[in-house]
């Protein structure tokens, strides 16, 4: 099970990736199991050396009851000082900004790809449609 977040690629140029743990509550953790996450809005900040993933949805547990989770709080991301200190030296630059890549479990652990973007143009998106579609003619002339 993974959870991709496909307009990361499309909106930002990735320049670095590096994988983190996320500290999750006990239905969150039943929820991503099932496949119930939404990393399209998503950001990630850092804050006093720490490191949040904010505006992740997370469905709810239908057998939650009481104990069920915010939707949309902030979770920390798991990360050493020295990939904190990395990434934090990264974004300091010009336009870059921390994304979300994609959300699977690995070892029965939730893990979230970190990427360092930095924005795509309006004109560096039409090169990117221009080229999907060069590939998709290519592949449908084979066939």
């Amino acid at each position: 099970m993974e959870i991709k977040n496909k307009k990361a690629y499309f909106n930002y140029f990735v320049e670095d990736e590096i994988e983190a743990g996320i500290a999750l509550t006990g239905t969150e953790i039943k929820s991503v199991r099932k496949g119930s996450v939404n990393i399209k809005d998503s950001y990630i900040r850092i804050k006093n050396n720490e490191v949040f993933i904010i505006n992740m949805y997370i469905a709810k547990y239908e057998n939650g009851n009481i104990f069920n989770h915010d939707e949309y709080r902030e979770r920390k991301l798991l990360l050493h000082k020295k990939e904190i200190k990395k990434l934090n030296e990264q974004i300091s630059q010009d336009s870059y900004t921390l994304i979300p890549l994609n959300v699977y479990m690995k070892n029965s652990k939730a893990k979230v790809t970190v990427g360092v973007c930095k924005g795509k143009k309006v004109y560096d998106k039409r090169e990117s449609i221009k080229e999907k579609d060069i590939i998709k003619s290519s592949y449908q002339r084979l066939y």
